[in-house]
């Protein structure tokens, strides 16, 4: 927004406007089970991403952009809440199957957690969710609705949206009946209609800055598409090999229809648009799909989806900011989507208020081009089966996969498929790394430190 500010000189006889420089739109695009090795900015060969690698030709590319967790509540929510899962209040998928006139739906996000859409919203921006939510149905504390967004259009549950031919979406809290796809029929593809809503509210923005999280549900199974496209020839893949391609190519096609609305609409150039992962691939390196893809990157990455190693942790993501973010950039310097809200408040001239805290910290001179900001550590933990934690530290990196297990450590300049486990031969390390992880973390009522029963 242009601030005036009226300027007197000392003789009260002139006056001069000075324009504050207008806060861009912010789009964080996420891709859900998305693997680094899926990009051909990345070094994938056989899926055709061209839109996104333009957008890296054109922006930056971060090699170790770590999610909030290695699935996807706790993952989304670190985003939207810049807490690290020491202290984020959703620290697994906690599944609610009744207790609202929605349906199923996850534990949501508390009333008194803050979110980056509530701090957008309060400074001006129109804000807008998409695709798949999963912080809480419509009629609890972690609405979209009650969490900053003005808008959203999709599946609110993580088990609904499994589903590519769903009999239902939401448009806000209206439900949207699908009945072309009552009985297995598979005639509306759900990301049609997302990506249309998408495009459409971003079409209906006019000069007020606006916020739109795009969490896309491609390319997470089931592995659904209704055209395969360039990859239906491929009669040596798998159905599921073709699908998962052919989706991974549609998120692309998906990408590549924003940029060009953004530029018709003549704000490409005001607008920070981020494309990341939400966590790692669904597939081990050694299954079908892993391997047909080398989603491991010739085995860079160790560990997929829920797992404490790289593979499930680092991202894809790209950032691309005409005449802000430098074109063509490639960091490899490490940051985690607990910096996202921190980013985006100083993105928006935001301050952030005082009696809330903070794990993240902001983005806005390393995007820019810049150094990443300096942190004494990176943590996360999970809770499923049982739980599991990992912390990084410069360049090490501490893993203990179960409760009393002990930790295991790597050097990730010198090892970063974390191949060889040094910990015997570091015992100050460890001591360090089991001093930090006891420090990130406080207790939570419903992700208690100790093994499910």
């Amino acid at each position: 927004m242009v601030r005036l500010i009226l300027c007197f000189s000392l003789a009260f006889l002139s006056c001069d406007i000075v324009r504050a420089e207008k806060p861009p739109n912010i789009v964080f695009v996420l891709a859900d089970d998305l693997a680094q090795g899926d990009l051909g900015s990345y070094g994938q060969k056989l899926i055709q991403t061209p839109n996104l690698d333009r957008m890296a030709a054109e922006g930056t590319r971060y090699t170790q952009a770590y999610a909030g967790s290695s699935v996807c509540a706790p993952s989304r929510s670190s985003l939207m809440t810049g807490l690290h899962m020491g202290h984020c209040p959703v620290r697994g998928n906690y599944p609610l199957k009744t207790g609202s006139r929605f349906g199923a739906g996850q534990l949501p996000l508390p009333a008194s957690t803050l979110t980056v859409a509530q701090l957008l919203k309060s400074s001006g921006y129109a804000t807008a969710c998409m695709g798949k939510w999963g912080m809480g149905q419509f009629d609890t504390t972690g609405s979209p609705h009650k969490k900053g967004f003005d808008h959203f259009f999709g599946y609110n549950g993580q088990v609904h949206a499994h589903s590519y031919f769903p009999t239902y979406l939401h448009d806000d809290e209206s439900r949207i009946e699908l009945p072309e796809n009552k009985d297995n029929a598979k005639q509306v593809y759900a990301d049609k209609l997302i990506q249309n809503d998408m495009l459409q509210w971003v079409g209906e923005q006019g000069s007020k800055p606006f916020f739109l999280f795009y969490a896309t549900t491609l390319p997470h199974g089931k592995y659904e598409i209704d055209d395969l496209g360039i990859y239906a020839k491929h009669k040596e893949w798998s159905p599921k090999e073709r699908a998962y391609a052919a989706m991974v190519t549609r998120l692309d096609s998906d990408m590549g229809q924003l940029f060009g609305l953004l530029k018709q609409m003549g704000i490409d150039q005001d607008t920070l648009v981020l494309f990341v992962g939400d966590n790692g691939s669904s597939f081990s390196p050694t299954s079908e799909i892993g391997k047909r893809f080398d989603q491991s990157m010739g085995g860079t990455l160790r560990g997929f989806k829920r797992s404490m190693y790289e593979g499930g942790l680092r991202q894809p993501a790209i950032a691309r900011w005409p005449g802000k973010v430098p074109a063509g950039r490639v960091s490899d310097e490490p940051w985690a989507f607990w910096d996202f809200l921190p980013t985006a408040a100083e993105l928006a001239n935001v301050t952030l208020p005082s009696d809330t805290t903070f794990d993240g910290l902001s983005l806005v001179s390393f995007l820019k081009g810049g150094p990443a900001p300096t942190r004494d550590y990176f943590y996360w933990e999970l809770h499923e089966r049982e739980p599991k934690q990992a912390v990084r530290f410069g360049d090490w990196k501490a893993v203990r996969n179960r409760i009393g297990s002990p930790l295991e450590l790597y050097n990730l300049e010198s090892d970063a498929s974390e191949s060889h486990d040094v910990a015997d031969q570091n015992p100050e390390l460890i001591a360090k790394a089991a001093k930090l992880m006891n420090e990130a973390r406080v207790e939570n009522e419903h992700f208690p430190w100790r093994p499910k029963n």
